[in-house]
């Protein structure tokens, strides 16, 4: 099935610019050409208009928000409270609020591209076409703009920042990789032998998935194994190929930690090691591989018979039209966006620029492993990129607690996949059908609420 252009535009556009970085050996630059020689790095430092509430659906963990405020904004002159809350389901609390009010405290939101999508659709976000002309000579991609317009004529949101997952390896796993396996060509079935052959050398079950309340697993189905098995998601969601998918999980489940049911960020058991393999959003990995660097591999997600699937992050900043400073809110857009702050945000929180020229800055070892392993896992010739939700709303925690159910039903309890999923996906439907969203890439794009069934 052919997938949309925007899709491997997208896709290729996140290569460039992880292998862009590749580049920035030079010592890190405070001004000077941008990197296309058009703009200063410097841009605005003052907010205009008093304090800028920053509200944000990243950066949650307390540890982070740390250094978002320490190393992302300490040189923004303006007065800024940064807030993110660790629940998905504060944040939305919080915007919901402000949105329904038609007033508050937000002059500046940053969000996932599909947390935008429908405050863009009701006519709650700003115009940014003047910010976007100003940053012009940066390098952020036409592409990513035309994104950020979400299907309007408008300049709806700035591409901000972008991720991905990833997979990590510690060294001593490398030995008991399965015979004539490439870790940078891996199929998921080598990912079960790798599992068994390091389970049947050290009597202990290696392998890592963050299955714990605040780990990510739901973005492992819907990212990464319903397209590598069945080319899709939501429209083969109890399908054969799912089903064969599930089944494929629950036995290579006897080789991962029991423990992982607990674990919400991969890179302590990766560092203590309870697990010698994990798989992880890249931000909840580097500290394992910054702390030791020699002694882990970052390699990219297996890939299974419909491609290598793997999941794309890209969030951008906007200004609700309720803003208090508005004019203060641009300014701040204007400073994450200069390389500087781009280079912070990859160093602190391992989240990758959206410009596409080089960078100023060494690159930590750590960062640099990550950056090859995001640009392996994108130049596959079966690359096979699939969208974070789009349009759910407030349904988005219904969505991913369907995922979760499939998995705690068929892997952890044992059910039979087929049997298990039939009635979830009346559910997945109820979701679909009460949030009114469409279905989103690899699914074909639908006309009207999406129809899990095909």
């Amino acid at each position: 099935m052919a997938r949309p252009a925007m899709i491997h535009r997208f896709a290729a556009l996140f290569a460039a610019a992880a292998l862009g970085l590749a580049a920035c050996d030079g010592a890190q630059q405070t001004t000077g050409p941008g990197p296309t020689g058009g703009q200063p790095t410097t841009g605005p430092t003052e907010g205009a208009g008093g304090p800028i509430t920053f509200l944000s659906s990243q950066f949650g963990p307390v540890e982070e928000q740390e250094k978002v405020r320490n190393d992302v904004l300490a040189n923004f002159d303006g007065e800024v409270e940064f807030v993110a809350f660790a629940e998905s389901a504060q944040f939305q609390d919080r915007l919901q609020a402000e949105a329904q009010a038609g007033s508050g405290d937000i002059s500046v939101l940053g969000a996932l591209h599909g947390d935008l999508d429908p405050l863009a659709a009701d006519g709650l976000l700003s115009d940014l076409s003047d910010v976007a002309s100003d940053l012009s000579g940066l390098g952020i991609s036409d592409e990513y703009l035309e994104l950020g317009k979400l299907g309007t004529g408008q300049q709806q949101y700035i591409p901000w920042i972008q991720a991905t997952y990833i997979m990590v390896a510690r060294n001593e796993a490398l030995e008991y990789l399965p015979d004539g396996a490439d870790i940078n060509d891996l199929t998921w079935d080598q990912l079960t032998e790798w599992g068994a052959n390091i389970t049947t050398a050290t009597g202990e079950r290696k392998l890592g998935f963050p299955a714990g309340e605040d780990g990510l697993l739901h973005r492992l189905f819907q990212g990464h194994l319903y397209p590598a098995y069945t080319g899709l998601v939501n429209t083969a969601f109890a399908s054969a190929d799912a089903v064969t998918m599930w089944t494929w999980l629950k036995n290579t489940w006897q080789y991962v930690n029991p423990q992982s049911t607990t674990y919400g960020f991969m890179q302590e058991p990766l560092q203590s090691g309870e697990v010698w393999v994990a798989w992880d959003h890249v931000a909840r990995l580097i500290n394992a591989l910054e702390a030791d660097p020699e002694g882990f591999t970052a390699f990219p997600v297996p890939e299974g018979p419909r491609g290598r699937a793997f999941m794309p992050v890209l969030a951008g900043l906007s200004i609700p039209t309720w803003a208090p400073n508005p004019d203060g809110g641009k300014d701040l857009i204007r400073f994450l966006l200069q390389p500087e702050q781009q280079v912070a945000t990859l160093r602190s929180l391992a989240f990758f620029p959206v410009l596409t020229g080089e960078l100023p800055g060494d690159l930590p070892p750590g960062v640099r492993a990550e950056q090859e392993a995001v640009a392996a896992q994108l130049g596959s010739d079966n690359a096979l990129p699939a969208l974070l939700p789009v349009g759910l709303g407030d349904q988005n925690g219904a969505y991913n607690q369907v995922f979760k159910d499939a998995f705690q039903q068929i892997v952890i309890e044992g059910q039979d996949p087929a049997a298990a999923l039939a009635p979830l996906e009346t559910q997945l439907q109820e979701v679909f059908d009460t949030s009114g969203a469409p279905c989103w890439a690899p699914d074909p794009v639908s006309d009207g609420a999406c129809q899990v069934g095909g």
